[in-house]
């Protein structure tokens, strides 16, 4: 009973924050426009990722709590030092292969630090009347300002803030200059807090006049035979798994695997315990084994067979169907 209570004790809290949340966005008038990148917004309370769910990545971490949540939580001590060493910087750049947590991480900070969160996609400022995609551009930082602090995130930045060319069409030339004066706007005011977290694996194609305006750019690598070790013991963390399975082994197994491939051989694994269930016949979800390591092993080769043929031609990869 006591634990009922409490469970619903919690319960009343979470949808109490929530509706909060949003109400904020529902008691700031907000422009026709602006509407309309609202529905791009996340409340931080609605979020399940929290920096807990993230391994191997503290160095970037305690860099992103430096720059972007202490700045704004702590704001009183800049203006009692009156310095700028502190100030916010309201440009970050995520670079790195696939599938190491870019975006995983963007949320997670908002998430941490209870910013809103606004994902913003390059097809929300397009509009097929000339002049709106400016009036939804100038939406966009308007309504972060309203809803601060706030970060913007641009998943794949350089398909949208790409190297400019006189192949450029005229709108998306407007649009992108706006953007970035808009964006300048930002530093000038030292009150604001909104901040520009843009994610890419192409840092070479992004407009050298967007890369000055990130002074913050963190690399995010493939993870290390340590880090990989400590992804998958997250990974697994929830799974019933064998007490002696090794995962030093499969963490030396597996060079040149991102995030995402780890939990993708974990998922592997996991699903070769249910195949013997299905090819038995049993419906009872106690007879599903631990997962071993021969299915951690199995689902390893599996993965790497599949990656292998990233280097293969057309003709080749029928050929290894055939």
């Amino acid at each position: 009973m006591i634990g009922y209570f409490f469970r619903l004790l919690s319960f009343i809290k979470h949808l109490y924050s929530t509706q909060t949340g949003q109400n904020k966005s529902k008691n700031v008038k907000l422009s026709v426009y602006e509407q309309r990148i609202v529905t791009h917004r996340v409340d931080p309370q609605t979020m399940q990722i929290t920096w807990r769910d993230i391994a191997g990545l503290e160095e970037v971490i305690n860099e992103l709590k430096e720059k972007m949540i202490f700045p704004v939580q702590k704001r009183h001590l800049n203006q009692q030092n009156n310095t700028k060493s502190h100030c916010l910087h309201t440009g970050v750049l995520l670079y790195g292969p696939p599938g190491c947590g870019k975006t995983l991480i963007a949320k997670a900070t908002a998430k941490e630090a209870g910013f809103a969160f606004i994902n913003l996609k390059p097809s929300t400022l397009t509009d097929k009347w000339y002049g709106e995609s400016q009036k939804l551009t100038a939406a966009v930082f308007s309504l972060a300002s309203k809803l601060g602090p706030t970060i913007i995130f641009i998943d794949e930045i350089d398909s949208f803030l790409r190297s400019r060319s006189s192949r450029d069409h005229e709108v998306t030339a407007m649009m992108k200059a706006q953007f970035m004066s808009l964006w300048d706007g930002l530093e000038t005011d030292h009150q604001c807090q909104v901040i520009i977290m843009g994610a890419t694996n192409r840092p070479e194609d992004i407009d050298p006049a967007i890369l000055r305006r990130m002074p913050t750019k963190i690399h995010i690598k493939l993870p290390n035979i340590e880090q990989r070790k400590q992804i998958l013991r997250l990974i697994l963390e929830n799974e019933t798994v064998d007490p002696l399975i090794n995962l030093s082994h499969i963490a030396r197994e597996t060079e040149g695997f991102s995030g995402s491939d780890l939990k993708e051989i974990c998922r592997e694994a996991a699903l070769l315990c249910v195949r013997e269930i299905m090819d038995s016949d049993t419906l009872s979800d106690d007879c599903i084994r631990p997962i071993s390591q021969d299915d951690l092993q199995k689902a390893t080769t599996k993965m790497k067979e599949s990656k292998s043929l990233g280097g293969l031609t057309l003709d080749e990869t029928l050929s290894y169907y055939s």
